[in-house]
């Protein structure tokens, strides 16, 4: 059990514990020093005996931050959009904090600041890179960390869930406003979103390699949930690409040569001309998924097309037809 005691004006903790030789420090209050000593103890627990705290005491969580933007962050596929967000956690003061100081205290106080600025999808998407950071350090950079401090922090709660669908004619005034654009595959990309549900980056990220026109389906070796499906084409789909490879570059591999800011710029440009209001491209996958269901398929079926790994989140992209539904009842 450590000893607290207040000594010269400043609190001392000190911790004896058998088979190790006594540690003490001080502290300008007596929360820090129980903080200090429960945390050293339970490395005792943790590691059989007392690590060396030392380089929790000179490094920096933004240290941290900036080895794992280096090292980690390159690997893995969203890695732009993960650097955008190191870079953000490490203008803010929580990256000056030292390991040895980072507290849960600190954890919550910057979720709940981050709150009053950003979505809590965002502040979610923080904390998650915060702790994945504290886990490498303990894993694999040997940082004698005795806890997870982001881990013991309650996450928001995100409540984003959207029930947009296609209403009377929208679909047909988006289509005849992509012939009004000058895009010549944007009509072709719209369709190929409402009929398969793939996600905006695997569209963009299409090659002509990738679909199989004996088959009528195609292959995406690898997506947002780490691994790669099949998507079958309905004819309408199929169509829509045959015709537009008759008018396609021979020479150009990319199905849609088109970045996500250009899409986005074409996409509100697409709105405005069709006058489709609060309609976002995202919106194209929940109706996919939604029509899936409508047509009678079943939730694996619809997931192995669309790639949700969890049924849950499955079913906050369905909003079905009542009319359909009272159709099928009989």
């Amino acid at each position: 059990m450590a000893t607290i005691r207040k000594l010269r004006g400043r609190w001392q903790a000190q911790v004896r514990r058998r088979g190790m030789k006594p540690r003490a420090k001080s502290f300008d209050s007596k929360a820090e020093a129980e903080k200090w000593a429960r945390d050293l103890e339970a490395q005792v627990d943790r590691f059989g005996a007392a690590p060396d705290t030392k380089i929790l005491e000179t490094t920096t969580l933004g240290s941290l931050l900036e080895r794992y933007q280096r090292e980690v962050t390159p690997t893995k596929r969203g890695a732009v959009q993960e650097d955008q967000r190191i870079e953000v956690l490490r203008r803010h003061d929580l990256s000056h904090r030292t390991l040895i100081g980072l507290s849960q205290q600190d954890i919550a106080s910057f979720r709940d600041e981050r709150l009053q600025s950003v979505a809590p999808s965002t502040t979610v998407r923080e904390m998650a890179i915060l702790s994945h950071v504290l886990e490498v350090a303990a894993r694999d950079w040997g940082m004698p960390l005795a806890k997870n401090v982001v881990k013991l922090v309650r996450r928001p709660v995100i409540r984003n869930e959207r029930s947009r669908r296609l209403t009377d004619d929208e679909e047909q005034r988006l289509l005849d406003g992509c012939d009004a654009g000058l895009v010549p595959y944007f009509k072709t990309l719209v369709i190929l979103a409402v009929e398969t549900g793939m996600r905006r980056g695997e569209i963009l990220g299409l090659e002509w390699s990738d679909i199989s026109h004996n088959r009528r389906v195609i292959t995406l070796t690898m997506t947002k949930n780490g691994s790669g499906r099949e998507v079958p084409l309905s004819q309408r789909a199929f169509e829509a690409l045959t015709d537009w490879r008759e008018k396609a570059d021979v020479d150009q591999s990319t199905v849609f040569p088109m970045t996500a800011g250009a899409l986005e710029q074409a996409w509100r440009r697409l709105l405005a001309r069709s006058n489709v209001k609060a309609l976002r491209f995202h919106d194209l996958r929940h109706e996919a998924v939604s029509r899936m269901f409508e047509r009678g398929l079943n939730m694996i079926e619809v997931s192995s097309i669309s790639g949700h790994k969890e049924l849950r989140m499955l079913k906050r992209y369905t909003h079905l037809s009542a009319d359909d539904l009272v159709a099928r009842l009989g």
